[in-house]
């Protein structure tokens, strides 16, 4: 994954172990849907922003996402690294160091990220962020098109960008805890009309829980069928992050980070933003809910 031409690695990280799904992650690839391309980045954006700002990023620099299972990286040159989002413990050359706190790494030190105890995806920033080639102005590795970076491979050696001006470090950077209820905003529309009378006030009242089925371009869920009214099938039409759509199977699936850009099958509603990265960390299994909005 070293960058030809690109930065110098004098400063990098090498991948030891991986894990289930370690992914580079920034704020992702705006207003580029119109050439079918999807946004990517983070799926829980304020982890991110965290880790950036403990180690003195701007709040857009490129990070690793990592999935349930942790990883490990070996330090090529001197580092600061901080790891934020799913709780697990960390360790460098296997002594005990902070989550949630700049943590420095010296020249050649193994940092491990262990498995999540609770939530899903990690988030460990390095001043200087991960410096791969941008693709249409993000680094974010695109799961559904495969723009970006592949996920992390053991060997892979990942360039660090210059360190970042000398910011004085927060003391601390709250973040929520991973949901025991995931909690679901919904706006209902555009395709409201397209389900029962009753089906979307039922959505609301009808409890669901995240499928296993869950992954970077969409959260799907266990749970009630939505009735539909209309039994025809739309034309594709242009999806939004969050767009909660119903499949023929009838049970809602909520539109992420690595969503399609269209899509054919009705939306009852559209998650806002801001829920979305409770809904990153909800594990399989997770209760959840819907609370309709109005107006």
């Amino acid at each position: 994954m070293t960058a030809p031409g690109g930065p110098s690695v004098d400063r990098s990280l090498a991948v030891v172990r991986p894990g289930p799904l370690t992914t580079v992650q920034d704020l992702g690839r705006r207003g580029v849907a119109h050439l079918g391309v999807p946004r990517a980045g983070a799926l829980d954006e304020p982890a991110l922003r965290a880790a950036n700002r403990l180690v003195g990023n701007g709040p857009g620099a490129a990070a690793l996402e990592t999935t349930l299972g942790g990883v490990a990286l070996r330090a090529h040159g001197p580092a600061v690294v901080a790891v934020t989002g799913a709780p697990a413990a960390v360790l460098v050359d296997g002594r005990p160091a902070a989550w949630g706190a700049p943590v420095h790494v010296p020249d050649g030190a193994l940092v491990e990220v262990g498995a999540a105890t609770h939530g899903v995806r990690g988030y460990l920033a390095v001043a200087g962020g991960i410096a791969v080639p941008p693709v249409l102005g993000s680094r974010s590795a695109d799961l559904l098109s495969g723009l970006g970076p592949a996920p992390l491979a053991v060997g892979d050696v990942l360039p660090v960008g210059p360190p970042p001006p000398h910011r004085p470090a927060p003391d601390l950077v709250p973040l929520p805890a991973p949901p025991a209820e995931l909690v679901l905003r919904l706006r209902p529309g555009p395709r409201a009309d397209w389900f029962a009378p009753d089906a979307v006030a039922r959505l609301a009242r009808d409890r669901y829980r995240v499928a296993a089925a869950s992954n970077r371009i969409a959260l799907r869920t266990d749970g009630p069928p939505v009735g539909r009214a209309v039994s025809g099938e739309l034309p594709s039409e242009g999806m939004v992050l969050g767009a909660v759509q119903i499949p023929p199977d009838g049970r809602p699936v909520v539109f992420l980070a690595d969503h399609p850009t269209t899509g054919g099958y009705p939306v009852v509603g559209v998650v806002p933003p801001a829920d979305l990265a409770a809904a990153a960390q909800a594990r399989p299994g997770t209760p959840l809910r819907f609370v309709l909005l109005r107006g």
